[in-house]
């Protein structure tokens, strides 16, 4: 997008193109975001509602009550905007950004179809993990500035939490990593086109396991019930969000309902195909037609449209099993929450990478096989050839030109 843009422009002003294209990505990834809360806070309600036999939202917008969440970000919005005596004001106005910017950073590399990202990375999965830990500094932030103990307490054990558990999302990641050979989240998603049989999830017994000990961490990771410690029992207050009102409280939500968007949407890439139907369709209108359909681009757009609604579909099953999870199980205390981590969570996740790197380096035969090894290869060759380009790029940029090395000389 920014190569088309920069053309609109003459020589010497290309990076008002690029500037042009990052705004209008930056856009599009804000009301991914601020659409999904929307939405899933409505759902939230409907599905809480549906466990606990109660009608939930109704009457506002009518039928279903589907305009509760707008209704609510009005209601947040006229709020007064309150801040305690004794609170930092910088750190204070400035932690509900800071946890916001990290999960929305978050979404830059995450690929929403083939080809389909807004910033492709070789090593788009190592980026996306290390900004989604940024949002604990938010937390951190939140607590420490509020002048309150009770936000403190708060803080620090959502923090001690969210640490604890990067520990077996890691090496639940590695896994899906180490069988596709790749960091590029384009290139796992890709390789396991084809039928639903190449997903990632049906490799072997050892990566089914590994999914639901990325479930339980991505719960955990994402402060939501039975793993939300913020808020302990016995003070009756909202952790480090005791102090928060108004807008600054809704960043804080709308970081939460992304992230949660993002672990569901990172799950479906990592173990359910991505972008990838269970059946391929258009694959096999390709194969049938290569000679008209391989240059149309409506057809290339369409399938990826089509990607785009699987994906969403895949990462919304997520998001209202992490509705169910928080409804229907109790909440755990600090030691039950460290102790499924460091007891279960990360033996069990360590245990089945070591399985799953025996099963590949034994070649035991597996139910999907990815993609036929043929495909496999072109697909790992495509990547090779791409993180070629760019070092080639990054190389000439880093390199001196003729005239620069006259000067120097």
């Amino acid at each position: 997008m920014g190569e088309f843009f920069a053309g609109w422009f003459p020589a010497g002003w290309e990076f008002l193109g690029y500037t042009v294209a990052a705004l209008i990505q930056a856009f599009l990834l804000v009301n991914v975001i601020a659409l999904g809360a929307f939405v899933f806070i409505w759902a939230e309600r409907k599905v809480s509602a549906r466990i606990q036999d109660r009608l939930g939202p109704t009457r506002t917008g009518g039928a279903f009550g589907w305009l509760q969440s707008l209704a609510d970000g009005i209601k947040l919005l006229s709020k007064e905007d309150l801040m305690p005596k004794d609170a930092d004001p910088i750190l204070f106005k400035l932690a509900p950004y800071v946890a916001f910017a990290a999960s929305f950073s978050a979404f830059m590399a995450l690929p929403f179809a083939s080809g389909w990202v807004a910033l492709h990375l070789n090593i788009g999965l190592f980026f996306l993990i290390a900004v989604l830990g940024l949002e604990v500094f938010g937390v951190i932030l939140a607590g420490y500035s509020s002048g309150s103990k009770w936000s403190l307490f708060g803080a620090m054990r959502q923090a001690a939490q969210v640490v604890s558990y990067e520990v077996p999302l890691g090496i639940c990641v590695i896994v899906p990593l180490m069988i596709c050979g790749t960091m590029d989240l384009v290139a796992i998603g890709d390789q396991q086109r084809g039928l639903f049989t190449n997903w990632l999830i049906f490799h072997d017994p050892f990566i089914f396991v590994v999914f639901w000990v990325y479930f339980t961490c991505a719960v955990a990771s994402v402060n939501r019930a039975p793993f939300d410690l913020a808020e302990a029992e016995s003070e009756l207050v909202a952790g480090f969000l005791t102090e928060y009102s108004g807008m600054r409280w809704s960043l804080f939500f709308m970081a939460e309902y992304g992230s949660m968007i993002l672990v569901s949407a990172l799950a479906a890439i990592l173990f359910f195909g991505g972008w990838n139907g269970p059946i391929p369709i258009f694959s096999a209108l390709m194969d049938w037609f290569p000679n008209y359909l391989g240059n149309c681009w409506w057809f290339s757009t369409t399938a990826n449209l089509f990607g785009l609604l699987c994906l969403l579909m895949k990462a919304s099953i997520g998001v209202i099993a992490m509705m169910w999870v928080r409804w229907t199980f109790p909440r755990l205390r600090v030691d039950q929450v460290i102790t499924m981590c460091l007891k279960y969570c990360v033996p069990i996740a360590a245990v089945c990478l070591l399985g799953v790197m025996f099963w590949t380096a034994l070649g035991v035969p597996f139910f999907n096989d990815l993609l036929p090894a043929q495909d496999r290869a072109l697909v790992r060759e495509g990547w090779f050839k791409s993180g070629e380009k760019q070092a080639d790029a990054l190389l000439k940029s880093l390199s001196p030109s003729p005239d620069e090395e006259g000067e120097v000389e």
